[in-house]
């Protein structure tokens, strides 16, 4: 009986081996089952900050979701709405001089699913009235048109270039 149950657990140890092992290579080469998925949000990220950079607010928004339930957090609160959210930053960032020159850096990725992300990172403004930066976490999430920001939770740190 003892040998039977050791036979057993060796036959579901290489089981789960086995079966992981075909799930791992069926999610990506090289042990990197989200390299398309990053480079397509990083592509992204490179857009929203080109836009921001020649102060089209229309098109840094157009990365998030168009949705009534896309949400952003901040120190002024909850704003909920695509165009809730696209006032938020049209009031906050009138011109271009409150603009500035957008820069990211120190960007995690991490993949919770095969259509959903969380983004760690810093921002940066650099601008004639004195520079700004802070942190943000953005949820991804992939939808037929691609991967698009469900939510934005940005704070403003001093001393985060």
């Amino acid at each position: 009986m003892h040998t039977f149950r050791i036979a057993f657990f060796a036959v579901i140890l290489i089981g789960g081996a086995c079966v992981t092992g075909i799930a791992l290579s069926s999610t990506g080469a090289a042990g990197k089952p989200y390299e398309r998925d990053q480079a397509a949000i990083q592509k992204l990220m490179d857009t929203q900050q080109a836009a921001w950079n020649r102060g089209d607010v229309d098109a840094f928004m157009t990365v998030y979701w168009r949705s009534p339930d896309v949400t952003f957090s901040g120190s002024s609160g909850m704003v909920r709405g695509w165009d809730a959210v696209l006032a938020r930053y049209k009031k906050s960032y009138a011109d271009r001089e409150a603009m500035g020159q957008l820069q990211f850096s120190s960007l995690e990725y991490h993949f919770l699913g095969p259509d959903a992300a969380l983004l760690l990172g810093h921002w940066h403004l650099t601008r004639a009235k004195g520079d700004v930066g802070g942190v943000f976490s953005l949820v991804w999430q992939r939808f037929p048109e691609g991967w698009r920001i469900i939510h934005d939770h940005t704070s403003a740190v001093p001393d985060t270039k």
